[in-house]
C-alpha cells in the first residue's frame, strides 16, 4: 500500500513538473506602453478607463462606475512569440450576469490574409486577491512569424494594469491602430456589450472590423439618456463623426426632456459634424408583457416622432433604424439584450446606412 502510494505521489510531481517545466520564460510590457484605441476620450489618468473625471464634471455615482469599465478599449501590438499571456490587476471583477468570457476576459485577434481573425480568449474569476496577477495565456502553439494583433479588453471590469506576455527573446512591439478615423459610438448597455459571449462582439466591434473605420465606444450600460453631463463631454471629444444608442434607455419622458438639448450641445460645440441617431431595437420580452410593450411602444414611438422634426430643425443630423432580430426570434438572451448573433445582426444593419451618411463628409 505504501509503495503504491509512494508511486502515485512520485507520478502526481512528474505532472507537476512537466507542466511548470512547459510554461515558457515570459518578457512583458504594458499595454498602455504600446498602444491603445477604441477611446473616445483618449487621454485619462488611467489609461483603462473611458473618462477624465477631472477634465469633466456633473458625473454621478453610477457614471464613474460605468466609465471606470474598460469596455471598449483595444490593445494594438506586434510579436513574432509562439504564445501570448496577459498578466492583469483589477481594481474590480464584476459578478454578472454577462458572459464572464466578456466581462472579465480578454479577446485576442489576429490578422491573417488581410482579414481579422480570431485567435484566443481568457477570463478570470470574480476575486480580485486571487486574480490579480494571475497569468493566463490567450494563444498557443503558434509559429514564429510577426503577427499583428489587437486585443479587446473586458466589457464589466475595472483595470489598474495589464501586461502582455511573450516568450522570453521574442518581439513585443506597439502596432499601430489598424482602422481609419474616429467615430464616437455612445449608447446603453447594448453598446457597452451587455450579454455578449467575448469583449469583441460588441456592435462597435463588429462595426469596426466589418468597415476597417474605428468605432470608438462609449456604452454605459443602464444610463444612456442623453443627459447633460454626457452631451458636455461628447460635445469636445475629438471624433470625426458621432453615432447614438440614445432611445435604449429611459422613457418617453427622458426622451422628451432630453432630446433636443442634447443635440443643440453637440452642434454648438461641433457644427458640420455628422449626428446619426440609431433607433432601438425590439424587445422579445415585449411579445407577451403588456406592461413592458406599452412603455417601450410609448418611448419608440416618441421617439420616432421627435426625430422626424429633428432631421429637418438641424443640419447634420439623421436617423437610421437598427434591426437585431433574425427571422426566428431566437437573438434574445434575456428578452432584452441579443447575444453575439443579435449584435451582429445589429451592426449589419446599420453598416451600409452609417457608411453612407459618413461618405457626404468625405469619411471613407
Amino acid at each position: 500500500m505504501k509503495r503504491l502510494l509512494t508511486i502515485c505521489l512520485l507520478l502526481l510531481l512528474a505532472a507537476a513538473y512537466t507542466a511548470y517545466a512547459q510554461e515558457p520564460e515570459l518578457d512583458y510590457i504594458e499595454a498602455s506602453e504600446l498602444t491603445l484605441f477604441g477611446k473616445v476620450f483618449q487621454d485619462t489618468p488611467n489609461p483603462y478607463q473611458r473618462m477624465d473625471f477631472e477634465l469633466f464634471g456633473g458625473w454621478d455615482e453610477k457614471d464613474i462606475n460605468l466609465l471606470e469599465m474598460s469596455s471598449g478599449i483595444v490593445v494594438s501590438f506586434k510579436t513574432d512569440s509562439p504564445s501570448i499571456w496577459v498578466k492583469p490587476e483589477f481594481k474590480h471583477l464584476p459578478g454578472t450576469r454577462n458572459s464572464g468570457w466578456a466581462a472579465r476576459g480578454f479577446d485576442l485577434y489576429i490578422k491573417k490574409d488581410g482579414k481579422w481573425l480570431w485567435a484566443g480568449v481568457c477570463n478570470y474569476k470574480f476575486d480580485t486577491k486571487t486574480e490579480n496577477g494571475r497569468v493566463l495565456h490567450l494563444v498557443k502553439n503558434m509559429d514564429n512569424s510577426l503577427k499583428e494583433c489587437i486585443m479587446y479588453l473586458p466589457t464589466e471590469s475595472k483595470l489598474l494594469s495589464v501586461k502582455i506576455g511573450v516568450e522570453k527573446g521574442s518581439r513585443l512591439e506597439a502596432g499601430e491602430i489598424p482602422f481609419r478615423h474616429r467615430i464616437c459610438l455612445h449608447g446603453s448597455s447594448f453598446m457597452h456589450g451587455v450579454c455578449t459571449g467575448r469583449a469583441g462582439q460588441t456592435v462597435p466591434g463588429f462595426l469596426t472590423r466589418m468597415t476597417g473605420m474605428q468605432f470608438c465606444s462609449l456604452g454605459v450600460s443602464g444610463d444612456c439618456r442623453m443627459q447633460p453631463q454626457f452631451a458636455a463631454a461628447l460635445a469636445q471629444a475629438d471624433v470625426d463623426a458621432y453615432v447614438f444608442d440614445a432611445f435604449s434607455n429611459g422613457s418617453d419622458k427622458t426622451v422628451e426632456e432630453n432630446m433636443f438639448r442634447f443635440i443643440e450641445t453637440i452642434q454648438s460645440a461641433r457644427p458640420g459634424v455628422p449626428l446619426i441617431f440609431m433607433s432601438t431595437i425590439w424587445r422579445e420580452r415585449r411579445n407577451f408583457d403588456r406592461e413592458h410593450d406599452d412603455a417601450e411602444g410609448r418611448k419608440i414611438a416618441m421617439a420616432d416622432s421627435l426625430m422626424k422634426i429633428a432631421v429637418k430643425k438641424y443640419k447634420d443630423v439623421y436617423y437610421i433604424k437598427s434591426d437585431a432580430t433574425s427571422a426566428m426570434h431566437e437573438t434574445s438572451v434575456d428578452g432584452v439584450h441579443p447575444g453575439d448573433y443579435g449584435y451582429y445582426l445589429w451592426a449589419e444593419s446599420v453598416r451600409k446606412p452609417i457608411l453612407r451618411i459618413l461618405h457626404r463628409y468625405g469619411i471613407r
